[in-house]
């Protein structure tokens, strides 16, 4: 996960140091397009006064071309009374009031730049002017390849994240398949063992307390079978099956801690894969009775909706601090000094991807503990 933050970490300093680079390059190069423009207008000012001045027709003839040429920047041209002139390269083909729309960009060029002073004696022409279309698109293009790089993170960390879950995808199917074949082998050899003890008489008490944890340990190889494929669901009595691991978590607690289930309901189906919720529920209850420390209460409360049941499971533990909040569902992350801390990873990925509903830390507070919620659709 460090490795995994590093990347992002490089890959935001290697955008934010191209779009520094690009806005820098990209400020001069429109710097000296702007200036380049201003000249035009101002040779273009210095062929008006020439046209307006001299009776030369070689002069005249030249500044014709000079203005003729200017097909890209924009610009309105005053006479002395502050009246509109002339105006070139403003769009008022589609316009219902053409007039208005040169006013409305004489606005806009006043705010922009000076004007250009055309003086020839008698009188005098101010050439007001805009950006053309090109320098324009030039001060837009850092903010457009912002954009761009922006969008590529985004792709390459939804990338990096489902390689990710890809990889504890696999990690944990070929856990789970490894753990259910190895346990495999030595269930059967104790199951035969215990029919000869029973063809040879022994206590029947203790074959029978025997037979009851080889059935939970085959319960426990069924459970990490099905994490790597897709279990079927089937409708059963929620609250039944609730109150049978109370039953058994209560039986394997220590006596000062009392575990209760608390529904408005007699009967809740929903569709559920028995073995694997079972495994959740366990799962919450041991973390909240390892928080307790020995003493305390735990509360299961069912709440039915029209479209969902809430589960939530509440201790009285030491609490979650908050910095690690987010952290509970993570792979590895475990408080305790035993585990792999792939617990409530699991218990996620079971209710999430199998079960089709959610779970999170509802609420948790140090030193008065921690409420888990799953919801299902029903």
């Amino acid at each position: 996960m460090r490795q995994y933050l590093n990347w992002k970490t490089y890959l935001a300093f290697v955008a934010l140091f191209i779009v520094g680079a690009s806005l820098y390059y990209t400020s001069q190069l429109a710097g000296k397009l702007a200036d380049e423009e201003k000249k035009k207008v101002e040779e273009l000012a210095g062929a008006l006064k020439t046209l307006i001045k001299s009776d030369n027709l070689q002069e005249t003839a030249l500044a014709s071309n000079i203005i003729a040429r200017n097909t890209t920047i924009p610009l309105i041209i005053l006479d002395d009374k502050g009246q509109i002139f002339d105006s070139r390269n403003i769009d008022t083909l589609h316009a219902v009031n053409p007039h208005k729309v040169v006013k409305q960009k004489l606005e806009e060029f006043k705010e922009t730049h000076a004007p250009i002073v055309a003086d020839y004696g008698t009188g005098k022409n101010y050439v007001y002017y805009g950006e053309s279309y090109l320098l324009t698109q030039l001060r837009y293009f850092p903010y457009v390849q912002l954009a761009i790089i922006i969008l590529f993170l985004i792709v390459v960390l939804i990338a990096l994240s489902a390689a990710n879950r890809s990889l504890q995808n696999q990690v944990w199917v070929g856990l789970s398949k490894e753990t259910a074949h190895q346990l495999g082998t030595p269930l059967s050899s104790i199951e035969a063992w215990l029919e000869l003890l029973r063809d040879n008489d022994a206590n029947n008490d203790a074959v029978t307390e025997m037979q009851k944890d080889l059935d939970r340990l085959k319960l426990v190889a069924d459970r990490f079978s099905k994490v790597g494929s897709s279990p079927q669901l089937e409708e059963e009595d929620l609250l039944a099956r609730l109150g049978d691991i109370v039953a058994y978590m209560q039986r394997r607690s220590p006596n000062k801690v009392l575990i209760s289930l608390h529904s408005q309901q007699k009967e809740l189906p929903v569709n559920i894969s028995g073995p694997l919720f079972d495994w959740v529920m366990e799962n919450l209850i041991r973390n909240a009775l390892d928080s307790m420390g020995g003493s305390g209460k735990i509360d299961i409360t069912v709440t039915n909706h029209p479209q969902q049941v809430w589960i939530d499971v509440q201790d009285t533990g030491k609490g979650i601090p908050g910095h690690q909040l987010k952290k509970v569902f993570t792979p590895g992350f475990t408080t305790k000094k035993r585990g792999w801390g792939l617990g409530l990873s699991l218990s996620r990925r079971i209710i999430e991807k199998y079960h089709h509903g959610s779970i999170y830390v509802k609420h948790s507070e140090i030193g008065k503990g921690t409420t888990f919620r799953i919801i299902l659709r029903k």
